[in-house]
């Protein structure tokens, strides 16, 4: 029933992004892009959320590469994943920086924009300009912090909704999301199949497994045990840094390997002096998978929000597409647009043999095994592997 296709395990990780980048497939840039909001909810079309509470005012933060047809008919939707923005491919107007899926999003490439109107927009509840807990509340004038009304997936697929409505979208040639974004991608096939034609949820499962609501609730202590917290009333600027770059780390144990950790790091260390903040050294030296661990966190703290992280893991761990439809084998049974599944081989957050079984219990899903020593996030590195399935998937006519 399903295909796998094996291709072979890369080596050194900075060699490994520039030939995959390169091998993703012959095509251009979309050039540089500027971020755009629309509003999508009002007072007199208010969003009124999954869990019952209401947002009287939702801004969408969104990119688009290509041309909308006359139909409204060749759009993609690209989603994505927890700490991802929208955006997803060229250069950023304001900062200059690369779009998370460039390489596989572009005049000639696997996403095609000569073919496609491509659509990524920042998520219900983020901080890249969608609304989210970092923005005013109209009722207050503050940021709405810890009171941020909380919000499922089902909503932030809603807002996507109106989003493409607004932009003259009438109907989805496919949505693709790996991780958070593949929940979406599922989200869309069961709530709006009317509205899309395919979907390829990537690296995730159909429901959020106890291991990883496990992860997300480890992550969130951190953060809530950090003395800055405040019960999420932290003034702007002065949020529980210490806190989100501990949950960061922890989230990047489960985003890569046993392999790929060991084949970067070792028990290589370096000097005091060199290491990123935060590692805990001793005899003026510290091991550099903890240098690594501590950078990415400040990474992490320089452009994310800790009430944003809570809410947005709250909104995964409640992901489970058959919540109040039925039981999981008949909800998927029934989606019976083409999907393309794809798993990795190395993945400990979704691991392959759960991704395995979305394709199964889907009607007309195809899977495809990415082999990687990279882990779960070989889907944001593994462009080589990505980019023949992707084309392949785009280029059925079954949706065409």
């Amino acid at each position: 029933m399903s295909t796998v296709l094996v291709s072979e395990t890369w080596g050194e990780h900075a060699a490994v992004l520039a030939r995959q980048a390169a091998a993703s497939g012959a095509g251009g840039s979309v050039g540089r892009v500027e971020l755009r909001v629309l509003d999508v909810a009002t007072p007199a079309s208010p969003l009124r959320l999954q869990r019952g509470g209401v947002l009287e005012r939702v801004a969408v933060a969104f990119e688009t590469y290509g041309e909308l047809n006359a139909d409204g008919t060749n759009a993609v939707l690209v989603t994505h994943a927890l700490t991802g923005s929208a955006h997803a491919a060229g250069v950023a107007e304001r900062d200059g920086e690369l779009g998370w899926w460039d390489p596989l999003i572009g005049p000639g490439k696997p996403i095609d924009t000569e073919r496609f109107f491509v659509v990524c927009s920042n998520v219900l509840g983020g901080c890249y300009g969608t609304t989210g807990p970092t923005s005013l509340d109209p009722a207050t004038g503050r940021p709405y912090g810890p009171s941020f009304p909380r919000y499922t997936v089902c909503d932030m697929v809603e807002v996507q909704r109106r989003l493409l409505a607004q932009l003259g979208v009438r109907s989805l040639r496919a949505v693709i999301g790996g991780s958070m974004g593949g929940m979406q991608a599922l989200e869309w096939a069961v709530s709006h199949p009317e509205l899309v034609r395919a979907v390829a949820p990537l690296a995730v499962g159909a429901r959020h497994s106890a291991w990883a609501i496990g992860l997300n609730e480890v992550a969130r202590r951190a953060i809530m045990a950090d003395p800055a917290w405040a019960e999420g009333r932290y003034p702007p600027g002065s949020q529980p840094a210490a806190g989100l770059a501990t949950a960061r780390a922890i989230a990047m144990l489960s985003y890569r390997s046993f392999d790929s950790f060991e084949e970067r790091f070792g028990r290589e260390k370096r000097a005091v002096g060199a290491a990123a903040d935060g590692a805990c050294a001793s005899d003026g030296e510290v091991f550099q998978v903890a240098s690594y661990l501590a950078y990415q966190g400040e990474k992490l703290v320089e452009r994310f929000d800790a009430n944003t992280y809570l809410h947005l893991t709250r909104a995964m761990d409640d992901h489970d597409v058959a919540a109040g439809r039925g039981p999981l084998e008949r909800v998927l049974g029934a989606v019976r647009m083409p999907a393309l599944v794809m798993g990795i081989d190395t993945d400990v957050l979704y691991p392959e043999p759960e991704v395995r079984e979305l394709a199964r219990l889907l009607a007309n899903a195809r899977y495809e095994r990415i082999v990687s020593p990279h882990g779960h996030d070989a889907f944001l590195i593994e462009y080589a592997q990505l980019a023949p399935r992707l084309r392949e998937f785009l280029a059925d006519d079954r949706a065409a």
